[in-house]
């Protein structure tokens, strides 16, 4: 179409304002305006480690910067990208429920999106009744902290060490990093168990009190499976003293360990509760979910004038609902599941296989496509003093140290697993495979190599962290 006011050919913007146009216009000042307008130290920290990147695009696990050039994704957005960016299934389902122009949010109707999500959330979770939409895993933790409580009529919430389940009051609540907690108090009540520790979870439950253990079934932080059989006899302590189990699948569920939720690798588990967010969204929009069994929700629900006594007023939006649909589609017929359980074996074996090649490299875990590369101190005297001057002036140096090669020399995003953590997690999107394997296991033995070298950039960057470290202090 020609404007008939300018000359000039194509669609007009809407209302005066044109998103393309603002971008080519102000993406260059991306840095500059989170430093004036938002987290001031996240630039900061991005320049320090050499992460200030600007990327032009992205598909599936790859990005691509301004001169073409393509970054291999293994951290997929901490799992959220679980089928990969800007996936053409998402994609079209989003346009799709945008053209429709549907009468979403009303707040008195049923709209049909919500009731087909769940009803193919439970297809996969049946032992689990119904559902409740939120807009993240925090939500979807809070949601069922607050359902737990109610339906047993308790106040406390057990948790592991080192768990992460979010970063809201109530999630904060259960969350085992310390660093994350200063400052907020009070919480709410709570207490802290070491994962696996089945006496400890058997003395707080002889109190009487606690509503539910809250459990990732792999932590994030550190990759750190939970012990065989410790979430099946946890149940079962649980059931005994009338608490309930939830399990926080909202970076493992959806596929990302082999198996659709990371607790099904354990035969008889089945939690009360089970949390769902990050990979459901399609990385487009933010959805968790909250699945349950059916008394548990009669009971928070129990009567009409109940009816709203916990909602969220963005959960169950048409696009969320859509993206949802379209990414257990795309899991489906894709068979992301069965690919994160070979590619992850096939990556995993690898690695792992290096650990006696390597000094630095201490071990190699997780499941399928949640893998953590641990470091610890090496046995031969030079490479050991490297060590303690990392370690004397901040924990964690070491890993950091490899990240930035690996995205400076070789064009791959990953990150630590935690702060003060000599850990690597690998979260790459589901639908990697054995190009993506390959490439990330050259570019890892080549940074491992200068590692161990007597010299090299690798020292040279060293130096400056701890440098930065002391300077923290």
């Amino acid at each position: 179409m020609t404007d008939q006011l300018s000359g000039t050919t194509g669609p007009r913007p809407v209302g005066g304002f044109d998103l393309t146009a603002l971008l080519a216009e102000r993406a260059a000042e991306r840095y500059e305006l989170h430093s004036r307008n938002l987290n001031h130290q996240l630039p900061r920290m991005l320049r320090t480690i050499g992460f200030d990147k600007v990327y032009e695009r992205a598909e599936g696990a790859y990005f691509w910067d301004a001169e073409g050039q393509d970054y291999l994704d293994m951290l997929a957005g901490f799992g959220v990208m679980g089928v990969g960016r800007h996936h053409r299934v998402v994609r079209k389902a989003l346009h799709d429920v945008l053209d429709a122009s549907l009468a979403d949010l009303t707040r008195f109707d049923c709209q049909p999106l919500p009731g087909l999500l769940a009803e193919k959330l439970l297809s996969h979770s049946p032992h689990l009744d119904r559902v409740f939409f939120g807009n993240s895993g925090t939500e979807a933790v809070e949601t069922a902290l607050k359902f737990a409580r109610y339906a047993t009529g308790r106040p406390r919430v057990l948790y592991c060490d080192h768990a992460f389940h979010g970063l809201t009051t109530g999630s904060l609540s259960v969350n085992g990093e310390s660093g994350f907690r200063k400052g907020f108090a009070p919480l709410l009540p709570d207490t802290a168990i070491a994962l696996g520790d089945l006496d400890a979870l058997e003395r707080e439950l002889r109190r009487g009190d606690v509503a539910a253990l809250v459990v990732e079934p792999i932590q994030g932080k550190g990759v750190h499976e939970a012990p065989p059989g410790f979430l099946r006899a946890a149940q079962q302590l649980l059931h005994r003293h009338r608490a309930l189990l939830i399990a926080d699948e909202v970076q493992t569920g959806l596929g990302r360990t082999g198996d659709f939720y990371a607790y099904d690798h354990e035969e008889g588990v089945e939690p009360d509760l089970v949390c769902v967010a990050k990979a459901l969204s399609g990385g487009y929009v933010p959805v968790g979910a909250t699945i349950g069994k059916d008394w548990i929700f009669k009971k928070v629900y129990s009567s009409m004038d109940r009816v709203l006594v916990h909602s969220a007023s963005f959960g169950s939006n048409a696009q969320a609902m859509a993206a949802g649909l379209a990414v257990l589609s795309v899991i489906e017929d894709e068979q992301l599941v069965a690919n994160a359980r070979v590619t992850g074996d096939l990556l995993r074996t690898r690695l792992a296989a290096l650990v006696d090649r390597y000094e630095f490299l201490r071990e190699v875990r997780g499941r399928g496509l949640m893998i953590g590369i641990e470091f610890g101190r090496p046995e031969s005297l030079g490479l050991r003093s490297r060590w303690a001057m990392l370690q004397a002036a901040r924990k964690g140096l070491f890993a950091q140290m490899v990240v930035v090669p690996l995205l400076e020399r070789h064009r791959i995003l990953t990150q630590v697993s935690g702060d003060r953590l000599e850990v690597i997690k690998l979260i790459p999107p589901l639908t990697i495979g054995e190009r993506e394997v390959d490439r990330f296991l050259t570019a890892f033995t080549s940074v491992m190599d200068d590692a161990h070298a007597s010299g090299g950039l690798m020292w040279d960057f060293g130096r400056t962290l701890v440098k930065q470290a002391l300077a923290n202090r």
